[in-house]
């Protein structure tokens, strides 16, 4: 089924998303984990793509395996700029051939060494091609609510969402966000630009304080006091620490769903246990 029906229905949806193994010896574990957390029967799952392209095979397969198996829609993720065209069509073609119907098309992270490909440098182009030439796929997209970290400002990244959206994507899943209102300033002003598809907010559950570490890393993601606060006061206790990441993360959805803000997307970490206990919580909520 195609993501963008799901969403037209108006409900509230819970989605959630896993990455394949870097390592074929870890295939077994990593799949055993998406299948558990698609056997919660979430509305769909996202399967992430490694950088480059190098765990392209192990993405189509449990996208593949969490469709037939649990008969979960999946959505197949795939990058760009460290692909050549030929190995874009090839991965394409291969999500066709097992049935997936749904594609997150990102431009990808730049690699460590700076090292990419020639034929795309932007999502947007990736978008475009898709929609040519596979018209029948259902096309998601990226967004950032604090602005991607390499946009000069808010604006700029807003006007590239746009071109996302012209290029034919049917829907845009947000980066991870720990303020609320962050989100629901950044819908007004994309509604204001007449950017209209719908959005799926990105919640992550943080569970440990390596995760935190790399999120401000990599992302510059703002945390709230109350958030610092948490980590402060349960950083060192791992149980303490995991129950209280999956507390927040759920009342940030619960927040979410009273303000409209109906389809939720939670990065999983390919960890079952969170998932179940975030869907737990929501169970009269998702009704």
């Amino acid at each position: 089924m195609k993501i963008r029906d799901i969403l037209a229905k108006g409900q509230p949806t819970l989605s959630f998303e896993v990455f394949p193994p870097k390592e074929e010896s870890n295939f077994a574990s990593v799949e055993k984990a998406a299948l558990e957390i698609a056997k919660l029967n979430p509305s769909f799952m996202s399967v992430t793509y490694g950088a480059g392209g190098g765990t392209s095979q192990y993405t189509v397969q449990i996208a593949s395996d969490i469709q037939s198996t649990c008969q979960v829609p999946a959505l197949s993720h795939l990058t760009c700029v460290s692909s050549t065209r030929e190995k874009v069509h090839s991965v394409l073609r291969e999500i066709q051939a097992h049935g997936i119907e749904n594609v997150l098309a990102l431009r990808g992270d730049i690699p460590k060494d700076g090292k990419v490909e020639k034929d795309y440098q932007y999502a947007s182009q990736l978008i475009r091609e898709i929609r040519e030439t596979c018209p029948e796929l259902c096309i998601g997209a990226a967004c950032y609510p604090e602005g991607h970290v390499e946009s000069v400002n808010k604006t700029v990244d807003i006007g590239h969402l746009k071109e996302k959206v012209e290029a034919g994507c049917d829907f845009v899943t947000t980066q991870m966000f720990f303020d609320n209102n962050i989100l629901y300033n950044y819908l007004y002003r994309i509604r204001e630009k007449g950017i209209t598809v719908p959005v799926v907010a990105g919640i992550m559950p943080v569970t440990n304080v390596k995760q935190i570490k790399r999120i401000t890393s990599m992302s510059g993601t703002y945390l709230p006091e109350r958030f610092k606060a948490i980590v402060d006061r349960f950083g060192d206790n791992p149980a303490a620490m995991k129950q209280a990441g999956v507390i927040y993360a759920t009342e940030q959805i619960i927040d979410l769903i009273a303000n409209g803000v109906n389809h939720i997307h939670v990065y999983s970490m390919n960890k079952p246990e969170i998932a179940a206990g975030i869907q737990s919580s929501l169970s009269e909520i998702l009704k």
